[in-house]
């Protein structure tokens, strides 16, 4: 059954706070929001029932009205952290601004209370310095949209204990998350290195006119990421070869070399090979189009991870 007694503070009521909230409340944790925007902070309750009811339609979530019942607003960010174990920050992308909220957090907050921040580029150790209690504090990247994507990158400070690092990896993976660790700080963790390299090549691909802009997305999401759902790099390659990795290195280093030496660098993000992906790619960013790209990707990844779950399920 759902423990009904644990608590988490999420700061932050926009996109990615309301999924940590349908993510906890989902889990059968009681969720304090507060935001500092008073509309932002009023309208979340009915948008986390909405997502939840999304979740529910596709077998990721029970007793959706259950569920929201144990979310509530505070009126301030002490109110919110009263008495919890855990806080989940998504304040802006500016350092100093975390660095504020962090220090109001480490006041506030139970002295046992892991204070965690979903930022997606900025390390842990350039708001925490300074905290009597930096050793609790660390970075828990999502992945957007987080409710339906489970990963979820921990990276603490070189002051962060690890036994903060274990409490986050078992709450991550009590409330159905995948957490990794990131054995140390680097711009960007893991996965927005990853991204970032496979968009280098990609720009440098389309704008040297190698292939069309929707070419290319085909490419990746009809092909490489079809692939990448079920199997990891590593995975992939093992089963590349009769002999596994060390056979796979043996047969295609040199071909890998060769690829690496003329891959794309920074200047890939300069005009005028930006101008010509721009050029290349049809469409417009109308409200309409975002809203159907949105919709249509929340309805192929719910049910992905649903085909996942029910995979994991099985004896």
């Amino acid at each position: 059954m759902p423990n009904t007694e644990r608590h988490v503070a999420i700061v932050g009521a926009g996109l990615i706070g309301r999924a940590w909230a349908a993510i906890f409340a989902r889990a059968g944790w009681h969720v304090r929001l507060t935001d500092p925007h008073a509309p932002t902070l009023e309208a979340a309750p009915r948008l986390i029932l909405d997502e939840l009811r999304a979740l529910a339609r596709h077998g990721l979530a029970d007793d959706p009205a259950g569920a929201v019942a144990r979310v509530s607003v505070a009126a301030n960010l002490e109110a919110a952290v009263a008495g919890v174990e855990f806080v989940q920050e998504n304040g802006p992308e500016k350092v100093e601004e975390k660095r504020l909220i962090f220090a109001e957090l480490d006041r506030m907050a139970p002295k046992d209370a892991l204070l965690v921040s979903s930022t997606s580029a900025i390390t842990a150790s350039r708001f925490t310095e300074t905290l009597p209690g930096r050793a609790r504090c660390l970075v828990g990247h999502p992945v957007n949209p987080p409710h339906l994507v489970p990963l979820v990158e921990l990276c603490g400070a070189p002051w962060t204990s690890p036994e903060a690092i274990d409490r986050a990896r078992t709450i991550y993976r009590e409330i159905g998350q995948v957490p990794v660790t990131i054995n140390r700080e680097i711009n960007g963790f893991v996965l927005n290195r990853l991204q970032g390299a496979l968009l280098a090549e990609a720009f440098r691909l389309v704008g040297e006119g190698y292939i069309s802009a929707e070419d290319l997305d085909h490419t990746v999401k009809d092909g490489l990421g079809l692939r990448w759902s079920f199997l990891g790099p590593f995975e992939t390659i093992e089963l590349n070869a009769p002999g596994g990795i060390p056979d796979y290195c043996a047969r295609y280093t040199g071909f890998y070399k060769e690829l690496a030496s003329t891959a794309a660098g920074p200047e890939v993000y300069q005009s005028p090979n930006v101008d010509r992906v721009i050029a290349a790619w049809p469409h417009q960013p109308t409200p309409e189009r975002v809203a159907a790209l949105t919709q249509r990707r929340n309805e192929r990844l719910a049910a992905l991870a649903a085909h996942k779950a029910k995979q994991n399920d099985k004896p």
